[in-house]
């Protein structure tokens, strides 16, 4: 019995249409189905996802190994029960809304046969406007360190695994974990491997963003997620011995999942949910969080994280509604250090550290940007430009270590000019020509968020900035209570794409160029008219 070079292993719950477009990639790959094993587990679906599968089996009998089940009520169980039956040199994971490039399996299979790789990551592109990090495909690395490059910002299970590293360690996902739990499973597999590898040459992965954002992981409570980092960060404390290499596994957890428990959104929750989640991270904060990772968080991070060890919920609150509603507050210079000014800093009734609120350390506070404006304009010479207008609490950035603010949506730089300066910081224009920001958008369309950082313009440390907390030496630009434009439509070669600028609950910025694909504007027309009560047109030949 021939043994299969890889098998590709497809979790599938309630993902029509997108399951057909998954497993014809499949069927289509370039290594040939002689050379590979599919093994999709139907985990109760109820639309017609487990018929599917049955159909691509009878298509392509001995290639499909299909598994129908109960619902589990995560990917967990589905990813177990295919590896009980893989028997590939090679696993791949693939989510059943996704779909992979005609040549990704046998360029993955040649790389880690060719450096005797353990694990591979090939590039991963979003659709639909989802959001995937970049930084760790910068480019191609035959030998990737955990521990220092942007890996453990990047612990999907999107990658190709050498079966007999997850079988020699039993590595298997944690069924207790509804979301989250290919974390654990990634992360134990890279630090078991004996050469990790990236491919930034071709795009491997296209992750789809579904219309609706309908699956558990979008659908997710901050409870839940709370629930989720706890059991990551327990399972890493466990697994990496304490020092530099634990901090830099854990920095990720912080800036990046700890951080969004803490963000805007929070003030919309219950109060017995805010408590929760007050407690929960100020436990992690204590247990985990070393000097060396603090030294490597953003301002706003630390001050809000800072918060929920050392000060009351009321405390926390205070400075996210402070973020929230009217910006970053003014920056206090004494003795050398540097403070922001927030909401009980230096409050006799509260008796919170000066440390909370010390930015001093903090090069991206020098970066915080408030949008103040956002407008679609024309500029001087008859082309379209997305203008925003921000304000930074530093009235002298030279004072505060810094000649210039760059900004950028990830690696798309804007053009940025100072119009004021007075007692309360400074007000930038930036503009991001249209024309730039289509010409590095693929046609399936991205989101990228804006940030500033202090100095010129770095790509690496623009594509890291990722999130509000400015870990990569960047910050998010927030618009606090500010209303987003309407989109513009653009023609992009024979199709047309709206460009939008929006505000995430968590107060950041997003730029998005999204293709007006039919699905795309019908799935629009049914959200509009399901707001206003109205029934949703039928497809034509539905009952």
């Amino acid at each position: 019995m021939n043994v299969p070079d890889v098998s590709i292993v497809v979790p599938v719950y309630n993902t029509m249409p997108y399951l057909t477009r998954c497993l014809t990639s499949l069927v289509e790959q370039t290594i040939g189905v002689d050379r590979m094993q599919i093994v999709a587990v139907d985990d109760g679906s109820t639309d017609r996802g487990g018929a599917e599968l049955d159909r691509f089996a009878r298509r392509h009998p001995g290639v499909f190994t299909v598994i129908h089940q109960p619902n589990s009520g995560g990917p967990a169980g589905p990813c177990n029960r295919a590896l009980e039956v893989a028997t590939g040199r090679y696993v791949f994971f693939v989510g059943a809304d996704d779909h992979l490039g005609p040549q990704a399996l046998q360029r993955l299979v040649a790389a880690a046969d060719t450096w005797g790789s353990d694990v591979v990551l090939g590039r991963v592109v979003g659709e639909n406007s989802r959001h995937i990090y970049q930084d760790v495909f910068a480019r191609t690395e035959p030998d990737l360190d955990l521990f220092d490059s942007p890996l453990p910002r990047s612990l999907a299970n999107t990658k190709l695994f050498r079966r007999e590293l997850l079988e020699r360690h039993a590595i298997r996902y944690r069924e207790d974990m509804r979301i989250g739990s290919d974390l654990p499973f990634t992360l134990e597999a890279c630090y078991r491997a004996r050469r990790i590898s990236v491919l930034a040459d071709y795009d491997y992965y296209h992750a789809v963003r579904r219309f609706g954002a309908t699956n558990i992981t979008y659908l997710s409570r901050p409870e839940e997620r709370l629930r989720t980092v706890e059991a990551v960060t327990a399972f890493v404390a466990e697994l990496i011995p304490p020092g530099p290499r634990r901090d830099a596994v854990l920095l990720r957890r912080f800036d990046h999942e700890v951080a969004r428990l803490l963000e805007d959104d929070l003030l919309r929750l219950d109060r017995e949910g805010q408590r929760r989640v007050h407690e929960g991270v100020g436990r992690l904060v204590r247990d985990h969080l070393t000097d060396g990772i603090a030294g490597r968080l953003g301002a706003e991070t630390r001050i809000r994280l800072a918060l929920t060890r050392d000060g009351e919920l009321d405390d926390l609150l205070a400075v996210i509604r402070r973020d929230a509603r009217t910006g970053a507050p003014a920056t206090l210079v004494e003795g050398g250090r540097r403070y922001a000014r927030y909401p009980g800093f230096r409050d006799p009734e509260r008796a919170l550290p000066d440390a909370c609120f010390d930015v001093t350390t903090a090069p991206d506070w020098v970066a915080r940007l408030d949008a103040t404006g956002i407008a679609w304009e024309t500029d001087e010479d008859g082309s379209r430009v997305l203008a925003i207008t921000a304000h930074t609490p530093a009235p002298d950035l030279s004072a505060l270590g810094a000649d210039r603010i760059s900004v950028s949506a990830e690696e798309i730089p804007g053009d940025v000019g100072v119009l004021r300066r007075d007692d309360t910081g400074t007000t930038v224009r930036i503009t991001f020509p249209v024309s730039r920001l289509l010409a590095a958008s693929a046609a399936s369309g991205q989101r990228r968020i804006v940030s500033a950082q202090a100095g010129a313009f770095d790509p690496a440390r623009a594509l890291g900035a990722t999130s509000a907390t400015g870990a990569a030496g960047a910050m998010a630009v927030r618009a606090p209570r500010l209303r987003a434009p309407q989109p513009v439509v653009v023609r992009r070669g024979t199709r047309f794409a709206a460009l939008t600028c929006t505000v995430e609950g968590s107060g950041r910025l997003l730029v998005a160029v999204v293709p007006l694909t039919p699905q795309r504007v019908g799935a629009h027309l049914r959200r509009r008219l399901h707001r206003a009560g109205a029934p949703a047109a039928q497809p034509a030949g539905s009952s």
